[in-house]
């Protein structure tokens, strides 16, 4: 960061008139992050974005036999995000929940029991973020034995799987 680019001091955030009661400028830590695909190619290869003590992020590479077990997670609410392929999503019952492809995706509430598997030939690339419930102990609950192995690259930003 060059000398000029340097924000001003936050340790005394003015709070904006506004509605939202935000302070004007964003206090705290900011990671950059960035994405390449991985070499890898292993069935799974999870490249963890981001981490906060509230959420989670990051991009899942599936290739063939890389989809996941039937699930769910106690304490985190998901989002799944197709960069790259298509993925299809199922519930419980292996009722087919949707199927997804570029830029589509699938917000998934703690306590609900999914699986998904990508679809055709290409390799899926799905960002998965999630929010953590911190007021809950978040255990991931496991309805099948897990499927796939998997790789866990370590990120730019250092982050590390959710427990």
């Amino acid at each position: 960061m060059a000398e000029t680019d340097k924000p001003a001091s936050l340790s005394n955030p003015k709070i904006s008139d506004d509605d939202h009661g935000l302070p004007d400028q964003a206090v705290g830590n900011i990671s950059i992050v960035r994405y390449k695909k991985p070499d890898a190619k292993a069935p799974k290869v999870v490249v963890p974005i981001v981490r906060s003590d509230i959420m989670y992020s990051s991009v899942q590479v599936l290739h063939e036999g890389g989809e996941n077990n039937l699930h769910a997670h106690t304490g985190m609410d998901g989002l799944w995000f197709v960069l790259k392929g298509r993925v299809r999503f199922y519930d419980k019952d292996n009722q087919v929940i949707g199927e997804f492809g570029e830029h589509e995706g699938v917000h998934i509430p703690r306590n609900v029991a999914y699986w998904f598997e990508r679809v055709g030939e290409e390799p899926l690339e799905i960002l998965q973020v999630e929010a953590i419930d911190r007021r809950v102990t978040n255990r991931r609950v496991d309805y099948e034995e897990k499927k796939a192995s998997y790789v866990n690259l370590k990120s730019i930003s250092g982050a590390s799987q959710p427990a």
